[in-house]
């Protein structure tokens, strides 16, 4: 068994990244398809919570010392991303905009943890094994 857990061939701290990233360029995206003269600033949500994300990631690259605290911060903020998102449910006519906001906060923050969780285990696994 490696030490380093791999999910379709990348470590988590790499995926973190790559969900942060991929949110901060919705949340902007998201503030630019709006029309021009009603744009709201909260369309760049998902970026503020990406942002956390892809910094975790990373820190947990740079310092491999801390990087379980990285990881668990990262997973408190996927956690919050699809509370974030499930939203959706409450929102009273949602435009197509604020509906493909949630949806892709609530699977980047869901697929997130479930890598984090097969991560844990993994760790959890190799440290009993040692």
């Amino acid at each position: 068994m490696d030490k380093d857990f791999i999910f379709i061939g990348l470590k988590v701290p790499r995926i973190a990244m790559i969900g942060g990233g991929l949110l901060i360029a919705w949340g902007f995206m998201a503030y630019f398809l709006q029309e021009s003269g009603s744009r709201s600033f909260t369309a760049m949500i998902p970026s503020f919570l990406g942002m956390p994300l892809l910094i975790f990631g990373i820190l947990s690259e740079v310092d491999e010392a801390r990087k379980h605290h990285y990881m668990h911060a990262s997973m408190v903020f996927s956690l919050l991303m699809v509370l974030g998102g499930m939203r959706i449910l409450t929102s009273e006519d949602p435009s197509t905009l604020l509906i493909a906001s949630h949806l892709i906060l609530i699977f980047v923050g869901s697929a997130f943890m479930f890598v984090g969780i097969k991560s844990f285990k993994h760790n959890r696994l190799f440290r009993e094994q040692e």
